[in-house]
């Protein structure tokens, strides 16, 4: 299976459904540490763009609701670009002074230098496989004939813009081997353009596919042509702001116009219905999940391939839990499901008997959370998350245990694709103090050798990691991974970069950022709580943290704070806040409730209107999670924690720098927009509060290298100033070359 969007990042993963990922981590990078705090605060207070405000009052359900900056919301409004300007000439203005800035982009430059590589996998006879030199702003397809044989290049995305904001959105290979189908997405748009290359000659075929969202290409088995689904062409001022509904399943056959494409299902009474069709890997079977935003319940249709007049036929359709299809041997349909078991197991249905009955368990329900699993060499390849970190066991098709898979630590494993028939399979292994290596895994004895290692400069023994529990206000325990140096003092003084998001059924786990690495070689601390609302304990851990009980979230992460700072890692003065998209609410949530608690606040592509969420691209899907505006009991709920309705005039808030896009087209930036223009009139005292608008950029999928580096050399340049970081100490440079 593949790639499903949720409304916060994108990510490829195994398990469809749940491949919602969140934004890549944000880090935090910071420069030398001082012994004694000071102040950074400007000599004159930062002189702001006026932004003017109108008189737009919303009634929801008996509650008059201000709006005065709803104007933010037209982003293709002459006024609206005019802001932006000035906006970013501000902030722009103050990031360019900071003396650490640009060293920080320099040793940010020098740490992301390093070759890195996905996880391969095979089909027609050949692998393929992306890699990244270090510092290129898009990674690079190759193919290869066998693992031995030096990969000669297949797709190179940077030779699709001067400016490297055009990347590969995915891709799926013909049965054969000879022809890759790929997408491309323009300046980080989820709406991505399909095309075919010829994998023998190079060469592009005329296909053309567009206003492709939310799918990939599933070619059938003869190569012919392939699956793929859309929605209808939006208006052109509403392309990146404009509602998605009534997603549409289609078939494209080779050589054809995309107008005449079949459409193979749709629901016109159901417009929030999302479709994905995958082929079986016997090539016999349409796979058809069945989504409805971002709700982790799903629907499960087929197809029989056989013949073009073979019906649609609606499987699992009581919507009552999540159904994940893994694969089918012949008429048995296996699935991973959390139907009466919150953690996860394996069920297989024969579609020959569909009744419930008959429904046979083949992996029961363990103590851990069963994240997905694979069907390779006729054996489950399964992942689970223990306390958020990985576990793979491997069992044959009646359940039986074969073995536990050794890893090489405590870490977040990803991969283990393959056909059934296969005896290999690939994973990439990672940790907060080790790079994403690739391992290649022989099913047959059960051993791993590393196919890629990267290499950077540092020694991973120079830092530790550790999980702490902590009590949460409600009494609920809460894990959270804590990175430092070795040797910690546990001084109070330590600046530390509290990072979560709290959501979606998404799990944070150990992964390695080089941003991290450069914060840990000054003795900076991160860490990462796994909050309530993600998917590290199952469904039972997510609902605790959706709907009316989103506060739990907030209250989780405010706690992880005071629990931080009562046992002397760090204190307010040293503490920033991080977040990206469902992390950005988080950070403007428990900024706006508890702003005398945290020093700097770094809110990415946040969604911080939760009134209005609900009326762009599509995010009506993620009601799931946040409830309704609509509902007058969920519309109380989320009145409560809104971060632009809950700024208060006269209020010291943290020194905040707000992030945004202005291609973002999952969470719109008038999400910030308004945010940062009511947090400017709110806010009473002299720390700055910025907002830096990345252009030709979006959401974050796809980000070329070279603006994910200036961004973040502005956001750690933001948090050293307000830190209160000694400049008189050792540079960047300087410490690296201290430590080799």
């Amino acid at each position: 299976m593949s790639t499903m969007h949720s409304p916060f990042t994108l990510a490829a993963t195994t398990d469809f459904m749940k491949a919602f990922v969140p934004l890549v981590a944000v880090m935090c990078l910071s420069g030398c540490i001082s012994d004694q705090p000071k102040t950074t605060a400007p000599a004159v207070p930062l002189a702001y763009p006026g932004t003017a405000k109108i008189d737009h009052v919303d009634d929801y359900h008996g509650t008059k609701v201000a709006d005065p900056y709803r104007w933010l919301e037209d982003d293709y409004a002459p006024d609206t670009k005019a802001w932006v300007q000035a906006q970013n000439k501000v902030t722009f203005a103050y990031l360019e002074k900071i003396p650490a800035r640009e060293r920080i982009k320099n040793r940010l430059t020098e740490l992301w230098n390093y070759e890195r590589y996905g996880v391969p996998f095979r089909d027609g006879g050949r692998y393929f496989i992306t890699r990244n030199d270090g510092l290129q702003n898009q990674s690079v397809l190759y193919t290869m004939k066998n693992l031995e044989e030096v990969p000669a290049m297949l797709l190179d995305p940077n030779t699709f813009s001067a400016d490297g904001t055009i990347a590969l959105a995915g891709h799926s290979v013909t049965e054969d081997g000879s022809l890759l189908a790929y997408g491309t997405s323009t300046a980080g748009s989820d709406w991505e353009d399909w095309k075919v290359r010829n994998i023998n000659s190079g060469k592009d075929l005329a296909d053309e596919i567009k206003w492709v969202k939310t799918s990939l290409a599933s070619w059938t088995k003869d190569g012919k042509g392939f699956f793929y689904s859309r929605y209808d062409e939006p208006a052109a001022t509403n392309k990146f702001k404009g509602v998605n509904y009534f997603h549409k399943l289609y078939y494209h056959r080779l050589g054809t116009p995309q107008s005449e494409d079949v459409l193979v299902y749709h629901r016109p009474d159901q417009k929030e219905w999302g479709f994905f069709g995958a082929v079986t890997d016997d090539g016999r079977y349409l796979a058809m999940t069945v989504w409805h935003g971002t709700d982790t319940r799903n629907r499960f249709f087929y197809k029989d391939l056989e013949s073009p007049n073979n019906p649609v036929v609606e499987l699992l359709n009581d919507f009552d839990a999540d159904y994940t299809f893994i694969d089918n041997v012949d008429s048995t349909f296996y699935f991973r499901t959390d139907l009466d078991a919150p953690r996860g197991r394996l069920i297989a249905i024969d579609i020959k008997n569909p009744s419930r009955a008959n429904w046979r368990e083949v992996v029961p329900q363990g103590p851990d959370r069963l994240r997905g699993a694979s069907l390779v060499n006729h054996q489950f390849i399964a992942t689970y998350l223990k306390d958020a970190h990985s576990q793979v066991k491997i069992y044959d098709l009646t359940g039986s245990l074969v073995r536990t898979v050794q890893l090489p630590g405590i870490g977040s494993v990803t991969g283990f694709g393959g056909k059934r028939h296969e005896t290999e399979t690939f994973y990439a292994f990672t940790s907060f103090t080790r790079p994403t290596t690739i391992y290649r895994y022989d099913l047959r004895t059960g051993t791993s050798a590393v196919f890629r290692e990267p290499k950077v400069k540092f020694n991973p023994e120079d830092f530790e990691s550790r999980q702490v529990f902590y009590t949460s206000k409600d009494g609920t325990r809460v894990p959270m991974f804590i990175v430092s140096k070795r040797g910690l003092k546990l001084n109070g003084a330590n600046p530390l970069c509290l990072y979560g998001y709290g959501g979606f059924d998404i799990s944070l786990t150990p992964s390695f950022s080089v941003s991290t690495l450069a914060w840990l070689e000054m003795g900076g601390v991160y860490a990462q709580p796994n909050l309530r609302g993600g998917g590290e304990y199952g469904k039972e851990w997510h609902q605790a943290g959706t709907k009316l009980k989103k506060q739990n979230v907030f209250d989780d992460f405010i706690a992880a704070a005071e629990w931080l700072i009562a046992n002397q890692y760090t204190s307010s003065e040293k503490l920033a806040i991080a977040g990206g998209s469902n992390g950005g609410l988080l950070v403007g949530a428990c900024m706006t409730q508890r702003p005398d608690l945290f020093r700097v606040a770094l809110p990415a592509v946040g969604v911080m209107d939760m009134l209005r969420f609900h009326k762009f691209t599509r995010g009506w899907a993620w009601t799931s999670d946040y409830g309704s505006p609509d509902s007058p009991e969920e519309f109380k709920a989320l009145y409560t924690y809104s971060p632009l309705h809950n700024l208060k005039p006269g209020t010291k808030y943290p020194s905040t720098l707000v992030t945004t896009a202005d291609h973002d087209d999952r969470v719109v930036p008038a999400h910030s927009f308004k945010f940062a223009a009511a947090l400017q009139a709110a806010h009473s005292g002299e720390s700055p509060v910025l907002i830096r608008i990345e252009t030709k950029a979006g959401h974050g999928a796809g980000k070329p290298t070279s603006k994910i580096i200036e961004e973040a050399a502005d956001r750690w340049a933001f948090a050293v100033q307000e830190l209160g970081m000694d400049q008189r100490a050792k540079t960047l440079r300087e410490r690296d070359d201290d430590l080799h």
